[in-house]
């Protein structure tokens, strides 16, 4: 039974051996080449021209903001110029045009005796802006000193004073510099020149050559009582006076009519001189009516002068 067995073993085993061998005088066969990747696409950047945003069309309100400020706007114009101070009239509302330089301080001179209150402006980082003040007394000054940081700059500033606010509008350049700028006031000049006239006509008599004799008070005063309500009325034969109380000069005057037997009211035509009514004619009724929705109505009537009492015999 082992010779079955084992003759057989033996000969595969000489078979293997006899392949190995084989195989070991043989030549190694040459290592295949590895195969060629395709090449890889390169992404190629391709320049495209830029698309300009699309601008936004302003809205009626953001147009007529834009074409407010550009009409309010008043430039520096040679003819403005008081040696180097540009010298604008000053309206409520305008925008003033300031021009200003690096290195370079302007000046904004505010009117004699006005007092500062605040300085604001939209652009604090870039510019310098301070106060100072010359002069003493009613002749005291305020100054308002602005310099840039660079050329090139815009912003606006609002000066507020104890009589007015100005407007300015701010512009950099790189060497043009407003040395300094200041205002005419003509409302001040009007108010002024009225003050005076209002002085002298408070001065002048009333009427003049007119005996106190020749005067006659009998009028009553009725009605409402409004604070111009007149303290009395007079003639002298020719005219009518309606003497007013102060407070007339500071608030609206009443129209004055003239009403007949039928209680029909016609306007009359009179003059103000001072805080006298002086109408040039002499009238029995008369009413001074004020306001719309609540009308004040007084009334001055024309009354028998009362008779000198006779002395007993």
């Amino acid at each position: 039974m082992t010779r079955r067995i084992l003759a057989p073993l033996c000969a595969v085993s000489l078979l293997a051996l006899s392949a190995g061998a084989h195989a070991q005088t043989q030549p190694a066969a040459p290592a295949a080449a590895p195969k060629a990747e395709p090449p890889k696409p390169v992404p190629v950047a391709i320049h495209t021209p830029h698309r300009r945003a699309k601008l936004r069309t302003p809205s009626p309100a953001e147009a007529g903001v834009t074409a407010a400020n550009r009409a309010a706007t008043r430039e520096p114009v040679s003819a403005g110029f008081v040696n180097a101070v540009q010298v604008y009239p000053f309206a409520e509302g305008s925008l003033y045009q300031v021009y200003a330089a690096p290195e370079r301080v302007t000046d904004i001179a505010l009117q004699p005796g006005e007092a500062l209150i605040s300085v604001a402006a939209g652009d604090t980082a870039r510019w310098v802006i301070g106060d100072t003040s010359s002069g003493s007394g009613a002749d005291k000054r305020t100054h308002v000193l602005l310099k840039p940081f660079s050329a090139g700059l815009g912003t606006n500033v609002v000066i507020t004073t104890d009589r007015r606010s100005y407007h300015l509008a701010l512009t950099s350049t790189s060497f043009t510099a407003m040395v300094a700028l200041s205002w005419t006031y003509p409302q001040d000049a009007l108010l002024a020149l009225k003050r005076v006239v209002d002085e002298r006509q408070a001065a002048t008599p009333v009427a003049t050559g007119i005996a106190p004799e020749q005067l006659h008070f009998n009028y009553a005063i009725s009605g409402d009582r409004p604070a111009w309500r007149p303290l009395r009325a007079f003639d002298d034969g020719r005219q009518t006076y309606v003497e007013f109380p102060a407070s007339l000069a500071v608030g609206e005057a009443p129209p004055l009519f003239l009403v007949d037997r039928k209680g029909e009211a016609q306007l009359v035509n009179y003059r103000l001189q001072g805080r006298f009514y002086v109408v040039d004619r002499i009238f029995d009724v008369a009413e001074l009516r004020l306001g719309l929705k609540h009308q004040d109505v007084v009334r001055i009537d024309r009354v028998a002068e009362p008779q000198p009492k006779r002395r007993k015999s």
